[in-house]
């Protein structure tokens, strides 16, 4: 099946980006301007506000002399800092659901491990649920961005984890803030929104990382010096079924943790899409397999399922004179080399091929991605993960999930759950 551009959009009047753009706004104008929503701040920042779009002055202590610094900058607008190595980067997480409850949970945990970063708070529409996780991690709870950016300027960097529907409204208004942004995968909801987002992050030179977790697996970059050549992939992903991100294909919510990987470490633009899916339990996709033919001549084979009895994360692929296994979950690698490079390793049953296992230094890899992405605020450097990859990826995921449906009108896959209800 030929390569066929597709482009997927999303409702801008849905009721998702609706909840998440006017949530938030019943916690009263005096507290939003005191910026004491859910806890007191006796230590925190104290400001005049003239109007929203007005100006206002933020006084807060700095953390290295104790003394009061001003900062004159619009109410909502564009903020910079300098980031002297001892003073801890504040940062704030969007969206607090399984995900982001996750990345506040590691924010903390950096903070009390001694990184110089401070969680200032969490954003959820559900302010109960915001209100749960602020009380669980000792940090403020909003119920909008606007809310949090009108009444802290010290804000820095922000996670967001907000349903993808809404990534582009959320990173958006950060990033015009001047705060630099992780944004979790998928990217954006459709590549016209990715591009919108690459370009904002570009205009308001912005440090913005994508959140493909699986670069940061130890396992996976342990596996990056073992690079050649590699010709053939077979992955598989199987998870049992739970009711989360129901709202996309299988192909968004898991397979395109193995496209970005594949695609990094092939080096190579597809050629051929070819792709089959059903979806069992939910309206979506819930299975999927796929087969990439890339310009390379390399050929990947995907299988991501959530419906499956057993949970598997596997990649392996074969390069001249090696073959290497990969387990994201063991963060565990095998090395099978023929030849006269075989003589290194352990032998196997047979003499000619020798195995090797290298060194995987363990580590939760959110703990790493989130490190990656303070130090690049820090040091304003390029992130391990730019917007374009991610960019890259979710243009495959949805290129996939087009195929995916000409596959099943095709072959009236619609017609065949009909005769069988």
């Amino acid at each position: 099946m030929a390569r066929r551009a597709r482009r997927a959009t999303a409702d801008p009047t849905s009721a998702k980006q609706a909840k998440w753009s006017k949530r938030g706004e019943s916690i009263s104008a005096n507290q939003a301007r005191r910026g004491n929503h859910s806890e007191s701040n006796p230590e925190g920042p104290r400001r005049e506000t003239r109007g929203t779009l007005g100006w206002a002055r933020f006084r807060y202590p700095d953390a290295l002399s104790g003394v009061s610094v001003y900062n004159l900058v619009p109410a909502t607008g564009h903020r910079e800092f300098l980031l002297p190595s001892q003073n801890p980067i504040t940062v704030a997480v969007v969206g607090v659901g399984v995900f982001g409850r996750n990345h506040a949970r590691v924010y903390k945990e950096l903070e009390q491990q001694g990184a110089a970063v401070r969680l200032l708070g969490v954003v959820d529409p559900d302010t109960g649920r915001a209100d749960a996780v602020a009380r669980e991690f000792g940090c403020k709870a909003f119920g909008s961005v606007h809310q949090m950016l009108t009444t802290h300027s010290e804000l820095q960097a922000a996670s967001v984890a907000a349903p993808t529907v809404q990534h582009l409204n959320v990173a958006g208004e950060l990033m015009r803030a001047g705060v630099d942004v992780l944004i979790e995968k998928p990217l954006a909801a459709s590549l016209a929104e990715a591009e919108e987002l690459v370009a904002l992050a570009a205009k308001h030179k912005r440090i913005a990382q994508v959140g493909h977790l699986e670069r940061f697996n130890p396992a996976v970059r342990a596996t990056v010096p073992l690079l050649t050549q590699p010709m053939f992939f077979e992955v598989h992903r199987l998870s049992v079924f739970t009711p989360r991100s129901l709202d996309v294909d299988v192909v968004l919510d898991l397979m395109i943790h193995d496209l970005d990987i594949v695609l990094a470490f092939a080096k190579s633009p597809v050629k051929e899409v070819r792709a089959v899916g059903l979806p069992i339990l939910s309206g979506k996709v819930d299975i999927a397999n796929v087969r990439l033919e890339l310009e390379s001549g390399c050929i990947a084979n995907f299988t991501a399922s959530r419906v499956s009895t057993e949970r598997v994360r596997k990649l392996r692929f074969f390069q001249p004179r090696q073959y290497v296994s990969l387990d994201y979950g063991r963060q565990e690698v095998l090395v099978f080399t023929v030849g006269h490079d075989a003589g290194s390793g352990t032998p196997s049953v047979n003499p000619q091929i020798g195995v090797t296992k290298p060194p995987v230094a363990s580590e939760e890899p959110l703990h790493a991605e989130l490190k990656s992405f303070l130090r690049a605020v820090r040091e304003r450097s390029a992130p391990d993960v730019p917007l374009e990859d991610g960019r890259r990826s979710l243009a495959l995921a949805l290129e996939i999930v087009a195929a995916i449906r000409e596959h099943g009108k095709k072959v009236d896959l619609a017609g065949i759950a009909t005769a069988k209800d």
